[in-house]
């Protein structure tokens, strides 16, 4: 049954357009959003005659601290580091839409932020929140890498460290698998960066990075699966003139 499930994650994963946008102000606080979206095209090919028999419907918007609040009982059960972890998390909206009858699969997170470093890894909202609701375990820990952000006024950066090495083997091994059978589709898996700043960027660390027009925004586009079995070539350095 677990191998059943990482696949059908992995299957999802390679099917899906992900953008994350931040925003950032003069003053170094702003915003961020990721958006994660099915691509109903790539996610047929895959699913094939599975597709027409989903019977899925979710419309589902929270903010992470109505979950602190409804389980307060269960979050103080967690250590003060566990229950801080969460509090990163506080202001965080989640959108969660799922519909098989409208062919909408999609995830949206956003957050407002005081400093760049304030920003938590916003891909484990939703296994955070289940954890409250259910009293787990922190289940995203499990996770094979992090990401974390930073920002001094003058160099941005996103960085993606490896957390656990044999978790990240596994990965790529299942997707050496998936890539035999799904590589000669044409499937649509996009994960982009789009960061925005006031001032003009001097410098980018990917040299794939796009630039636009007035120098104040950057972005930078990978193909999902290569991110999965390493995730950190995501990560960026932008220094600003």
């Amino acid at each position: 049954m677990k191998y059943i499930l990482i696949l059908i994650l992995l299957i999802v994963s390679i099917s899906c357009q992900i953008t994350e946008t931040i925003n950032i102000n003069e003053d170094g606080s702003g915003s961020i959003e990721i958006d994660q979206l099915r691509n109903e095209n790539s996610y047929m090919q895959m699913a094939g005659e599975n597709y027409s028999r989903e019977e899925t419907f979710q419309n589902t918007t929270y903010v992470f601290q109505e979950y602190i609040t409804k389980y307060n009982e269960t979050f103080l059960k967690y250590t003060p580091l566990e229950q801080q972890l969460f509090k990163s998390y506080s202001n965080v909206k989640a959108h969660i839409k799922k519909s098989s009858f409208e062919k909408e699969f999609r995830n949206t997170f956003t957050q407002n932020f005081s400093k760049v470093s304030d920003i938590p890894d916003l891909y484990k909202t939703e296994r955070y929140a289940s954890d409250l609701k259910n009293n787990y375990a922190l289940t995203a820990e499990n996770d094979y890498f992090k990401i974390e952000y930073s920002f001094d006024g003058k160099v941005f950066k996103r960085l993606v460290s490896i957390t656990n090495q044999s978790q990240l083997q596994k990965e790529k091994e299942e997707f050496k698998k998936l890539g035999a059978k799904y590589d000669p589709l044409k499937l649509t898996q996009s994960y982009v960066l789009r960061y925005h700043f006031v001032g003009k960027i001097k410098s980018v660390s990917n040299e794939k990075a796009i630039l636009s027009s007035d120098k104040k925004t950057v972005t930078v586009e990978f193909r999902l699966s290569d991110c999965m079995q390493n995730p950190e070539m995501t990560s960026l350095e932008v220094v600003l003139e």
